[in-house]
């Protein structure tokens, strides 16, 4: 095993052992591409490994899609691989969450699956070691927990870019859990998913930085108009022709609809980092386009664009203004007391 860092050797065990939930005996795959970072990497297997499970190292060709367009380019060993394991860490992007290898991997009913994406070993360090991950969590349970409670509200989403953006708050579409202790999907802690019913939003999305067919925090502002369902793209630059095809992909011959927003509360996540990073900066928000990646198929339609210091409305009453939770009390409270950890 290599000697790493001890701050990323403690992230790996982190995510490892207390997430996803690993024991002695078991099966662990990480998956990585030509351009993953291999000290994440190294990490995550010596983490596995010093506690008794059996991990393994796949490395492939970085994929030029997400999800089930990147059906063609996997290799046939790791499509074997994956549906013969317990767990699955994912540090491919574009990532194989919606692909066919997932979704029938995921059918076998044992696999513990966790979308990784970009994380490299800085952000497994900010999202994994500089936090406690039991208050993090009673954050996550806080704000899904009133989202849940917010079914059929009116909320109403901007910021100082122009977003200004209205729509009916839908059931949530996937839980994220505390521990990886059964078969599932999981993705890094510290963002809130709010989930609109696509029909209903109404409105203009500003994102300031985007992952369509790669990932890139260097786009000019990038409008989108919608009625229902995306009716025009402005700006961005050299990235709206890239926006332009993933979001005809995403709707199927045209641009289809907004199917999720987001709220970032994680204390110690950095913008312009990574994806996965990127999205959990408090205040933020990843707003989806097309099919959600944790539906079958789903992966291969699904953009994300990043808006910052987002304010929130559910009906009447603001709950985060510039990006800060302020309501309801005891969930503010909450929010107010998540720090980083530097011991």
């Amino acid at each position: 095993m290599t000697c790493l860092p001890p701050d990323v050797d403690n992230a790996a065990t982190v995510l490892v052992e207390d997430q996803m939930f690993v024991k002695s005996g078991e099966s662990v795959i990480i998956t990585a591409d030509t351009a993953t970072d291999m000290v994440c990497v190294q990490a995550i297997f010596n983490a596995a490994h010093r506690i008794g499970a059996k991990p393994v190292i796949i490395s492939i060709p970085r994929l030029p899609f997400q999800g089930a367009l990147a059906d063609p380019f996997v290799p046939e060993p790791l499509i074997t691989a994956v549906k013969n394991c317990d767990v699955w860490i994912d540090l491919c992007f574009p990532y194989l969450a919606g692909s066919h290898t997932h979704d029938e991997a995921m059918k076998t009913n044992r696999l513990r699956y966790l979308l990784g994406a970009d994380t490299n070993a800085g952000a497994l360090v900010r999202l994994y070691g500089k936090v406690d991950m039991d208050q993090l969590f009673t954050m996550q349970i806080g704000f899904d927990r009133l989202m849940y409670d917010a079914i059929g509200k009116q909320c109403t989403i901007t910021n100082d870019q122009g977003m200004d953006v209205k729509f009916t708050i839908a059931k949530p579409g996937y839980e994220k859990q505390r521990r990886a202790s059964k078969p599932g999907l999981n993705v890094p802690p510290g963002s809130g998913m709010i989930y609109p019913e696509p029909a209903s939003v109404r409105g203009t999305v500003v994102i300031e930085a985007v992952f369509h067919e790669y990932y890139t925090t260097t786009i000019s502002p990038m409008t989108l108009l919608i009625d229902g369902k995306i009716k025009e793209l402005k700006g961005g630059g050299a990235d709206h022709r890239v926006m332009h095809r993933a979001l005809l992909r995403a709707g199927g011959g045209y641009y289809g609809y907004v199917i999720h927003f987001t709220y970032g509360f994680h204390p110690t996540a950095r913008p312009h980092e990574t994806l996965m990073e990127n999205i959990r900066v408090p205040g933020n928000n990843a707003i989806g386009f097309g099919l959600p990646w944790w539906e079958p198929g789903g992966g291969e339609n699904h953009p994300d664009g990043i808006a910052s210091m987002q304010s929130i409305w559910l009906d009447d009453e603001q709950i985060v203004k510039d990006g800060v939770l302020i309501n309801p009390p005891e969930l503010a409270t909450i929010a107010a007391a998540l720090q980083p950890r530097y011991e």
